[in-house]
């Protein structure tokens, strides 16, 4: 098989690329990305002799073209995903998310390639706080920030092409990932190499939205399961059942740097957060017979903990920039 990965130097991406390679040595694996500051080539430094990587953007229709008709598969994880920055600049989240999976769609249509979708929870906008309902694939889309919005369209975009133009896609929508490789802007991270720094972690408003939390390599195998067996034209949401509210992962990470769960610092909450995300991953495990194998979360937290300690060179570049970013920000 060979195979497309978009956004494959980026968090899920490379990760992914990293599960493929370890369980699939029969797969020739190429990454598109455009290496903007999320995306890092010393992410995929551990498998680069099994690897073609082309530095490119997902907009760029000659490049596109060329590398979706040499690939059998498409795996499309290329997007801007961060809140905050969607808030600051929503442009490049249209650009990104809207066009250049347009530009991916067109390619496989052309060339009859199957295609899958890398979604999130967050197009289903939030649930409240003591609601027992949780997303499932049937939950209409209520996005509610421009990152979650153009994600959205995206989805909408896949599932046009699917019914309209026979295009064998399908959809996956993931609850929020943590493990190696994460850019230090996002929540985890930044708590955890703050902490690593000897800084007190900052938590948004009073700590009470809930996340739920999966690691990468679950959500990877998961998009596995999906390719090898799911059915064509539909969408699986991919969660472990993982729901926790913010001041409880502050708390969990305090208590594997040895440190009082209180020694944090509230910050002003932003706006249109979300309060909550559940996850419905029953037909993911009951139709595809999916199970995670992360499912100790504080378990999780130390092994990405340890990640961060042992691979310090893969994130200090990157920090003081962020950081500073945030500074801002009013961050």
């Amino acid at each position: 098989m060979r195979l497309l990965v978009t956004g494959g130097a980026g968090f899920i991406g490379s990760n992914f690329v990293h599960t493929t390679v370890r369980d699939r040595p029969d797969v020739e694996v190429t990454v598109l990305d455009a290496l903007t500051y999320a995306g890092d080539a010393t992410s995929l430094a551990p498998v680069a002799d099994r690897v073609t990587l082309v530095q490119g953007d997902i907009t760029d229709g000659a490049l596109v073209d060329r590398l979706v008709g040499e690939s059998d598969l498409v795996v499309h994880f290329a997007a801007e995903s961060h809140n905050d920055n969607s808030l600051h600049d929503p442009w490049p989240f249209v650009q990104t998310n809207l066009i250049g999976t347009y530009t991916l769609l067109e390619a496989v249509r052309k060339h009859g390639v199957r295609y899958h979708h890398i979604s999130t929870d967050e197009v289903y906008g939030d649930l409240e706080l003591d609601d027992p309902a949780k997303f499932t694939a049937d939950t209409p889309y209520n996005p509610s920030s421009p990152y979650s919005s153009t994600k959205a369209g995206s989805d909408l975009l896949v599932r046009a092409w699917a019914r309209s133009f026979g295009v064998q896609a399908t959809i996956s929508n993931c609850s929020n990932n943590y493990g190696p490789y994460q850019h230090i802007e996002k929540f985890i991270p930044r708590q955890v190499t703050n902490l690593i720094d000897g800084v007190r972690p900052r938590l948004y408003g009073a700590g009470e939205n809930v996340r739920d939390w999966i690691h990468v390599e679950d959500h990877n195998t998961a998009v596995w399961a999906i390719i090898d067996r799911g059915q064509i034209g539909e969408t699986y949401l991919i969660g472990a059942d993982g729901e926790k509210n913010n001041l409880e992962v502050v708390q969990t990470l305090l208590e594997v740097f040895g440190r009082p769960t209180d020694d944090f610092d509230h910050v002003t909450d932003r706006a249109g957060h979300d309060m909550r995300y559940a996850i419905d991953a029953t037909r993911l495990r009951t139709e595809l017979g999916w199970e995670p194998t992360f499912t100790d979360f504080g378990a999780g937290l130390r092994a990405t903990v340890e990640w961060y300690r042992a691979n310090e060179a893969w994130w200090r570049p990157a920090k003081a920039a962020t950081e500073a970013k945030y500074a801002q920000a009013g961050h």
